[in-house]
Parts: C-alpha cells; sequence; structure tokens
C-alpha cells in the first residue's frame, strides 16, 4: 500500500460505464485514441472507470470523488454503459474495511454526476452521515446555471441534499483544504473543477479528475470535446505538465479502465508514461 505522510493512499472502483470515444478525445482522429486507449463498442463508447481517492490517517478518512449513482433512471444507465456488477462504491469501501460512518471529508474534484453521483444514499440524503464534503464555490454556482454544452452532466438530485444538510463546505480558489492535501482550480473542463494534491514535500500524488482522465489524454493536444474550453485545457496541461515531470509527481488516471496512475516522463514527441503504480483495492 503506498503512503505520503499520513496517509495510506488507495483508489476504489465505483463502478464501470462507457463514453463516446470521439467525445472523449475532442479533434483527435479515432484512428489514433483507438491505438491510444481502447476501440468503442457498437455504440462506440470505450471503456471508463470511475475511481474515487482513499486516503486514511489516524485522525481522517478522506475520499476525494465518489463515481456515479445507482439511483439514475434507467435510461441513462443504457446510454451510459453503467454497470454496478464488477465494482461498487460500496464493495470497494467494504474491501478496503471503511464503514460510511467513518469517512469524515469527501473532496468533491467538481459536480458532474460521475464524479457526485455517489456522494448521496439510496434514502436522498448525504451516503457519508459524518463527513463534511468539500467544492469550490465557483463550480457550485456554475453548476446552478451550467452552459449548454456541460447542462446534461450536472444533476441537483445528488448535491443539492448535501447542502440542504448543511455539509456541503465551498471553497474559494487554491490552498491546503486538510493537512497535506491541496486543491487547486481548473477551467478547461467546468468551471472550477478543483485538482487534488497529496504531498509531504518528497512525494506527490496528483489528482487532475477530467484534466487527464485516462493516462491516453498525455499528450497535450488530447483533450475531451466535453471540455467547456478546450484552448485553456491544453493551456493548464502545458503549464503543469513540466512540474509533474520534473518532480515526479504520480498521476491517478481516475477513469482510465486499464491503469490507476503513473509517473510522467518527458519522449522524444512529449510526454509519456513512466514508472507505473497500482493502487485499487
Amino acid at each position: 500500500m503506498m503512503k505520503i505522510g499520513p496517509y495510506s493512499v488507495q483508489l476504489l472502483e465505483t463502478c464501470r460505464f462507457g463514453l463516446d470515444g470521439g467525445a472523449m478525445f475532442g479533434v483527435v482522429p479515432k484512428t489514433l485514441w483507438q491505438r491510444s486507449y481502447a476501440p468503442g463498442d457498437e455504440r462506440n463508447r470505450i471503456p471508463m472507470a470511475a475511481k474515487a481517492l482513499l486516503l486514511r490517517s489516524a485522525e481522517r478518512t478522506i475520499l476525494v470523488d465518489t463515481g456515479n449513482s445507482p439511483m439514475m433512471p434507467a435510461k441513462l444507465l443504457d446510454i451510459y454503459g453503467i454497470s454496478y456488477e464488477q465494482y461498487s462504491l460500496e464493495a470497494s469501501l467494504e474491501i478496503a474495511g471503511v464503514r460510511p460512518a467513518e469517512v469524515t471529508d469527501v473532496v468533491l474534484t467538481h459536480l458532474h454526476f460521475d464524479h457526485a453521483g455517489g456522494a448521496v444514499a439510496p434514502d436522498g440524503g448525504p451516503r457519508f452521515t459524518n463527513a463534511t464534503y468539500y467544492v469550490q464555490r465557483e463550480q457550485f454556482d456554475w453548476a446552478q446555471a451550467p452552459s449548454e454544452k456541460d447542462r446534461a452532466s450536472f444533476m441537483p438530485e445528488y448535491y443539492q441534499p448535501l447542502v440542504d444538510a448543511g455539509v456541503l463546505e465551498l471553497l474559494d480558489g487554491s490552498g491546503e483544504v486538510l493537512p497535506g492535501i491541496h486543491v487547486d482550480p481548473l477551467f478547461g473542463h467546468t468551471a472550477a473543477m478543483q485538482s487534488v494534491r497529496v504531498t509531504d514535500g518528497s512525494s506527490t500524488l496528483f489528482y487532475p479528475a477530467d484534466l487527464m482522465p485516462t493516462s491516453a489524454h498525455l499528450p497535450v493536444p488530447y483533450v475531451m470535446g466535453y471540455d467547456n474550453h478546450p484552448l485553456t485545457t491544453i493551456a493548464e496541461k502545458k503549464r503543469l505538465l513540466p512540474q509533474i515531470i520534473d518532480e515526479g509527481w504520480i498521476v491517478v488516471f481516475e477513469h482510465d479502465a486499464f491503469r490507476d496512475a503513473a509517473t510522467i516522463v518527458a519522449g522524444e514527441r512529449g510526454p509519456v508514461l513512466g514508472t507505473e503504480y497500482t493502487l485499487s483495492v
């Protein structure tokens, strides 16, 4: 098990699902993204994971993101091919030896349904009843009046109960949200999606959410058609990748169905995978 500072680090598989390969890779031709990641199915959907980050210390049990909701309408479960047959948040927590009531904090990178859907229980209340939830204020405000581009990705039933219960804390910009855990807003995918860095000064784990959803999104131009501002995503990757490479950060690929995490190194034609890590329970 990986350890960074006081935290043990694991990934929890919450489900498997599928998204259109063309949408996941934007202007990248299908012949290239199929070779880089995986071919699409009969609906052009590529296999996707939704991996929540579990951090545990003597004082805290922290989750970053919560995956999809099993309470989604049957039509949407079919459209997105969401399956809990192999993985679920509940089963992964049980394997990790964590009871929902033990979770103290939940950091939501953003409020799209595939990241925040698991935050709410089947009874309509917060799933983790003793936890404080964190999201950027600007992301929350955006979710109230999103653009036509990502309106369908915001489902208030998966985050409004957190507001109603008084457990959602709104953050204002970059900072250390919990000891050794830093958040930094990004603006390419959606307004103020927050990346998460866990560091002890010598080792750093980076959870970039949808900035680099899979290991095939390392090349700078490989950005999603789902992004509100693709050129901003490109600029954010160009800004962050040199630091990631120079400092040897371990990057978690939240949606990658084949790889959990890896360092990134400079290749002849751009960034490539370095040392790979298996972190799933």
